[in-house]
């Protein structure tokens, strides 16, 4: 195997023959600067094209394609996508075209996948070899049913991670890779990453030739993803912070249309209070520059990813011109920029790997997703992106989802850690029973139950903000990552205020239902109640969904035309609810109420005209070729959660929501 020729082709090993190990991370730096080229015009056929060349010696050598990805909490690198992977010896420098090389010339460097770590791919390299070149491609998702669009005729997402390989047995902090990117000409990007020139980096202005990044780490790279547009603005969300000796903020807009690019002025100046919240909350910053990457577009794909100096926020084009019906994506941007803080910054030690490759551990994401989940509501809320009925609104979904959740009875909160590695973050279609990301929603609860415990205990002195501070906000200005585990949690709270805060959240973990923690809620001084008006949040958000909601009633939503399956279907259904126990499940499309093709305001009337018992809801459904008519008497009218506060109580909901100064 080891035995190859210095001027011919390594040939691959016989099938069926053992390959080498994978090496182990050892404590070594990757000799060398990895060169890598990404050529991202052909935004039409939706293809990337890639020419890595790195320093080499004969012998053995794995290269890796990331696997288990920062964010997602999974082994989430995505195979299916890279295409024509054909080496070369590149000793004496680029040729025209890789691919174009027979495969019996002898200037190809077989290669042969890992079978038991498809990841992983083997090459034997000849001796005498100093540098090997790769050209792939990386064949991005057509539409979205196929994965997440990350290149329109208006806009490129770049993740380093699914463009480059890497060498196997060096932790992702010691190889250097150094990055030029093509973009189509005159379009504009933003990114963290500085580039290659004597002059500042270019911010979301036009270009018409390749653009060099300067080396850095591997790992510093696939935590500094770049947002790319036809139609693009830069905003500073920290004006006066170059005078006050602050590192700058920005938000780097791409959009569908240029008319999306313009917000308000006033909601320019809510996005710059939440800056100026975080700082009030954290005291601190972890980041030389910060790039909120904004994509506001119905193409390009949904995202909301964070990272150490950037985060890659994907929401619809309307977000500025339209603020009423975006009000559901109103606490992303908020919710990734306290990621810097809480999960780049300060990381779960299960969490925390030396390369892409290796597997994570998920057992602290109630602290890391959820935390971030309760002060991304909260700095919506203090900034003004949001107002405070919208809040409160926020909370009430949450209160009610989780109270009503059937899995909380065999299921846990902790074992919910796990989901991202079972089965993704995505929703199926019995969410319901089987539970998914709850730590991040039910976490919100149960970190409102901490708060207002910390506030109840010393009489308002304290609160879960001095907890914020004294955990994320240490070390001013240091960018590498601290870890931390359960005890620290425990002990961070303890410092702030003494109470037996490690049964307190054990239970909450690793108890059971029914019903949601909802303690935190009546401590804050509110309660759930239900009334027959839909909130504008929950409008909105059953807007940007493309579903008609029934959940709190009969027990499923119903989508609508505009989203990305057809109308009319069925989903969501809760477990046992009126609708499950009458037979209908998922995927069913509705055709008839009572007789009339069916409409969502034909079934809201329905379910208001049953509440005295004499009119009985009868639908009829398709699964495939099969009909068949259902009868619910359900007769509690249509239902829709709000708070209502609890009389003689202080509001410490309120309090929590309300701006610091």
């Amino acid at each position: 195997l080891l035995a190859a020729s210095a001027v011919g082709q390594a040939p691959p090993p016989p099938a069926g023959s053992a390959l080498p190990q994978i090496p182990a991370i050892g404590d070594a730096s990757y000799p060398g600067v990895i060169a890598l080229s990404v050529d991202a015009t052909d935004f039409e056929r939706r293809v990337m094209r890639v020419v890595e060349t790195l320093p080499v010696r004969g012998g053995p050598l794995v290269l890796l394609y990331p696997q288990w990805l920062p964010g997602t909490h999974s082994p989430s690198g995505r195979l299916d996508g890279l295409a024509g992977l054909v080496c070369i010896d590149g000793s004496e420098g680029a040729i025209a075209s890789v691919a174009t090389l027979a495969p019996s010339d002898p200037r190809r460097i077989a290669w042969t996948r890992d079978p038991v770590d498809p990841w992983a791919f083997h090459f034997d390299v000849p001796a005498g070899v100093a540098r090997m070149s790769c050209e792939f491609e990386l064949l991005s998702p057509l539409e979205g049913s196929t994965g997440r669009e990350v290149m329109t005729p208006a806009i490129v997402g770049v993740e380093w991670n699914q463009v480059l390989l890497y060498p196997a047995g060096f932790d992702s902090s010691r190889i250097t890779f150094q990055a030029r990117l093509r973009i189509p000409d005159g379009w504009s990007f933003a990114t963290a990453l500085e580039t290659d020139t004597p002059t500042p980096s270019p911010r979301m202005q036009p270009t018409r030739a390749a653009i060099d990044f300067k080396a850095v780490t591997l790992e510093t790279l696939v935590d500094s993803p770049l947002f790319a547009g036809l139609h693009a603005r830069s905003f500073d969300l920290d004006p006066d912070g170059s005078a006050a000796g602050r590192v700058p903020v920005r938000l780097d807009v791409v959009a569908d249309r240029e008319a999306n690019l313009e917000p308000k002025p006033e909601d320019l100046e809510a996005h710059r209070r939440l800056v100026r919240q975080a700082d009030r909350l954290f005291g601190s910053r972890h980041y030389a520059h910060y790039d909120f990457l904004f994509a506001l577009s119905d193409q390009f794909g949904g995202i909301g990813l964070e990272h150490q100096q950037s985060s890659e926020n994907g929401v619809r084009p309307d977000y500025f011109t339209d603020i009423k019906s975006s009000l559901s994506s109103r606490s992303l941007l908020p919710h990734e920029y306290t990621h810097s803080w809480n999960g780049k910054f300060r990381r779960p030690a299960d969490l925390t790997t030396p390369n892409f490759n290796v597997p994570m551990q998920d057992s602290l994401l109630w602290v890391y997703e959820g935390q971030t989940q309760y002060w991304g509501n909260v700095l919506a809320a203090r900034s003004g992106i949001v107002d405070a009925q919208t809040a409160r609104d926020v909370q009430a979904i949450i209160a009610a989802s989780y109270d009503a959740r059937a899995g909380r009875v065999w299921r846990n909160l902790q074992d919910t850690t796990n989901q991202s590695i079972v089965g993704g973050r995505a929703d199926t279609e019995w969410t319901d029973w089987l539970r998914g990301a709850d730590y991040y929603d039910e976490m919100d609860l149960v970190w409102l139950d901490v708060d207002t415990k910390i506030r109840e205990l010393s009489g308002g002195k304290r609160s879960l903000d001095d907890f914020a501070r004294a955990f994320f906000g240490v070390q001013n200005g240091r960018t590498t990552v601290l870890t931390y585990r359960f005890d620290d949690i425990v002990a961070a709270l303890d410092a702030i205020q003494p109470f037996d805060w490690r049964t307190m959240l054990r239970t909450r973990l690793d108890g059971y239902g029914p019903g949601a923690p909802l303690d935190g809620l009546a401590r804050a001084g509110w309660k759930l109640a239900f009334d027959d008006q839909e909130s504008e949040y929950l409008k909105s958000a059953g807007t940007a969904r493309h579903v008609a909601g029934f959940g709190y009633s009969l027990g499923f939503d119903v989508t609508t035309d505009g989203g990305r399956t057809a109308g009319n279907r069925i989903t969501n259904v809760r477990w046992n609810g009126p609708g499950f126990q009458a037979g209908l499940v998922g995927r069913m499309t509705l055709i008839a109420v009572n007789g009339r093709a069916f409409t969502p305001q034909l079934l809201k009337e329905a379910v208001i005209a049953n509440r005295d018992g004499r009119a009985p809801i009868e639908l009829i459904a398709r699964s495939g070729d099969y009909y068949r008519t259902v009868r619910i008497d359900y007769r509690n009218g249509l239902r829709y959660p709000h708070l209502v506060r609890i009389d003689g109580t202080p509001d410490r909901l309120t309090a929590i929501f309300a701006p610091k100064p």
